[in-house]
């Protein structure tokens, strides 16, 4: 039977492979990995999402100790150096000599004896206080702002670039890089169909759970996890929240979601509707369309019509339909790195070329959609002015039937959400 370190590390393996994102990795091994304890899960939790944060201050923490060039250690090994050197550096209840041991074992088993030797020898080498003698050998090389936030970081080096140059602001981008690297709080969703927030704050805390209000109408904030009916409530980023609180959609409106997967808007959408009048719920794939009819069935929504729908392609059977559009374009998640630091190395600048391209198509085409006074949210949760203000300013400029009525941009160093961009237009 696997331990809490091996089903870490070959959910580690798993993500840099690209099986997917490392939140439903992650669900996926530990719902396999039954007998585990409550403890030993959250070790692994703590290792997956401790290493992809850190897996750039740890390679270069490896790269001061290693004769061996990073590209030529096995994944195996290179995350079993990661993860030990995370276990001394960073937890402190785990004792050095555990870390090392239970790491040296694991490169037997996933390398060779040769290997066990290497990741031995560098691992009696890293103390307690590495990431202070890090900071101290980083002053001594001849780098660049933007290179030492990269590694103190552990922000891949375009991205800092790119920042800095958008806000021109080192404070802010550096609080934004350190705010990516916290733990963020779990926020849900009152399902008001079925429990007003106040209610379901009460029943939380009858059940052990240490769970208090939101800022918004229907959010509550909860420590652990709760094993409540699902149909009361869904975890739910207040900035998401707000983006469809925003939309204002009222009983019997004619509304459509255009990319709605994996459907916490769209329910929530339906919720404040008081389940009367329509929504049109789209995704480009059928996959991604079955998880938003899974939600609207758990949340016991009935207004929701579900299409596989490209969001980009007219459809002028479609023209003036909508009283309200919700418009939560596919992005870079830039806004996200809290929850899925995976996204930092999984990113690239050509691809995002390719996303502004999508998302003007779609508010382009979308916008055809929507009744004269209506209004469109545009929304995404990136940080980035070309996927956010830039796009919303360009469209504006080609479309003098529409308004901008307000903007906000949230960010999780400045407001404790994710970063969010929402835009609230009127046809006019």
């Amino acid at each position: 039977m696997q331990d809490a370190r091996e089903i870490a590390l070959n959910t580690l393996y798993k993500i840099e492979i690209g099986e997917g994102y490392s939140n439903i990795t992650l669900n996926k091994e530990l719902t396999k990995a039954k007998a585990l304890s409550k403890n030993d899960k959250a070790l692994v939790s703590q290792l997956v999402y401790g290493v992809i944060t850190w897996k750039l201050t740890l390679d270069t923490i490896i790269r001061r100790y290693s004769s061996i060039r990073l590209k030529k250690i096995s994944s195996w090994i290179i995350n079993i150096l990661r993860m030990g050197i995370y276990q001394i550096c960073y937890l402190d209840k785990i004792p050095e000599s555990a870390a090392v041991n239970e790491s040296v074992k694991l490169a037997k088993k996933y390398g060779h004896e040769a290997s066990a030797k290497f990741v031995n020898a560098i691992l009696r080498k890293i103390e307690k206080n590495e990431i202070e003698k890090l900071l101290d050998y980083i002053k001594e090389q001849k780098l660049t702002y933007e290179e030492e936030l990269s590694i103190t970081t552990s922000h891949p080096l375009w991205l800092v670039e790119k920042l800095l140059e958008e806000f021109a602001d080192k404070d802010f981008v550096k609080g934004l890089l350190e705010a990516n690297n916290q733990n963020p709080r779990i926020a849900l969703r009152a399902n008001r169909l079925k429990i007003t927030r106040d209610n379901l704050v009460k029943l939380l805390i009858e059940n052990g759970v240490d769970a208090e209000s939101g800022n918004l109408s229907d959010s509550i904030f909860i420590i652990g996890y709760t094993n409540l009916d699902d149909s009361l409530c869904v975890v739910q980023d207040e900035a998401a929240q707000l983006s469809v609180l925003k939309l204002n959609p009222k009983e019997n409106d004619i509304v459509l979601d255009a990319c709605s997967s994996p459907g916490g808007k769209t329910t929530y959408i339906a919720e404040l509707m008081n389940n009367k009048g329509i929504v049109d719920a789209w995704d480009i794939h059928e996959h991604r369309v079955e998880l938003v009819k899974n939600a609207c069935q758990t949340q016991e929504v009935t207004i929701v019509n579900t299409s596989v729908m490209d969001a980009s392609e007219y459809n002028e059977n479609l023209k003036e339909k909508y009283d309200k559009i919700l418009l939560d374009v596919p992005c870079s998640g830039l806004g996200v790195i809290r929850k899925k630091p995976d996204i930092k190395w999984s990113r690239n600048e050509e691809e995002l070329k390719d996303i502004v391209v999508i998302q003007k198509e779609i508010l382009n085409t979308c916008s055809k959609y929507l009744k004269v006074g209506g209004t469109l949210v545009y929304s995404t949760c990136t940080v980035l002015k070309e996927e956010n203000e830039n796009q919303v300013e360009k469209f504006l400029e080609e479309h003098k039937d529409f308004r901008l009525e307000e903007e906000i941009k949230l960010y999780p160093n400045i407001n404790n959400t994710d970063g969010f961009y929402i835009a609230r237009l009127t046809r006019i």
